[in-house]
C-alpha cells in the first residue's frame, strides 16, 4: 500500500494503524491475535509494503476499538463526516472506490462512490450480521453477485441487501458502470 497520487486514504493506513495500535496499548502480536490478521501482515501494513483487503481493514479498526474511517482517514484533516478520499482501485483505471463520507449509526453508516471499468470485478468478504449495503446504480450495468445468485441492475435501479454473505461487484458491460453503495453498521 504504497502512496498514490490524489492522496488516497489507503496511503493514511500505516501510519494511522501505527497511531491506533499504540494508542490502545496493543503490541502487533496482539493486535494479530484479537484481529484474525497475521502479525506479518500487519508488520507489512505499518511499514506501508502491503495490501488489504477493505473487510480486513474493518476487522483491524474493530479489534482496536475504533472506526473504519478513524483507521483510513487523513489525519492532517479535521474530523468531519466528508472524507472524499479513494479507497480502493481496481487493474482497470476506470475502476475505483471513493469513500465519500461516514455518519454514526448503531456503529457507522459510509457512502461511497464506486466505478468498474469493462470486466472489472470486486469480491467482498462477508461482513459481520446486521451489516447491510444499499446500492443505487448511476451509469452503466452493475451485475451484483450474492452467495451465488447474479443480478443485473441498470442505471436508475437500486437494491438493498445483507452483507453477513458472499458478494461481489461486477462490471459484464462495455462501458464504466458507476454506482453509488451506502454502508449500515
Amino acid at each position: 500500500m504504497h502512496s498514490q497520487e490524489r492522496g488516497d486514504v489507503l496511503a493514511h493506513v500505516s501510519g494511522n494503524l501505527r497511531r491506533l495500535r499504540q494508542a490502545a496499548g496493543l503490541s502487533q502480536a496482539a493486535l494479530a491475535e484479537a484481529s484474525g490478521i497475521s502479525r506479518r501482515m500487519i508488520v507489512a501494513l505499518e511499514g506501508g509494503d502491503a495490501n488489504i483487503s477493505l473487510s480486513s481493514l474493518d476487522k483491524l479498526a474493530t479489534a482496536m476499538g475504533v472506526r473504519f474511517v478513524d483507521l483510513v482517514r487523513d489525519p492532517a484533516r479535521a474530523p468531519s463526516a466528508e472524507i472524499n478520499e479513494v479507497t480502493w482501485r481496481g487493474a482497470d483505471p476506470e475502476s475505483t472506490a471513493v469513500l465519500l463520507g461516514s455518519a454514526p449509526a448503531t456503529r457507522e453508516a459510509q457512502m461511497w462512490l464506486w466505478s468498474l471499468g469493462p470486466g472489472e470485478r470486486y469480491d467482498a468478504e462477508p461482513d459481520p450480521a446486521g451489516w447491510h449495503e444499499m446500492l443505487f446504480v448511476t451509469e452503466g450495468t452493475l451485475r451484483l453477485e450474492l452467495s451465488g445468485t447474479t443480478r443485473d441492475y441498470p442505471a436508475g435501479s437500486f437494491t438493498v441487501y445483507g452483507t453477513d454473505q458472499a458478494y461481489s461487484y461486477a462490471n459484464p458491460g462495455a462501458v464504466p458502470v458507476r454506482f453509488v453503495r451506502n454502508v449500515i453498521a
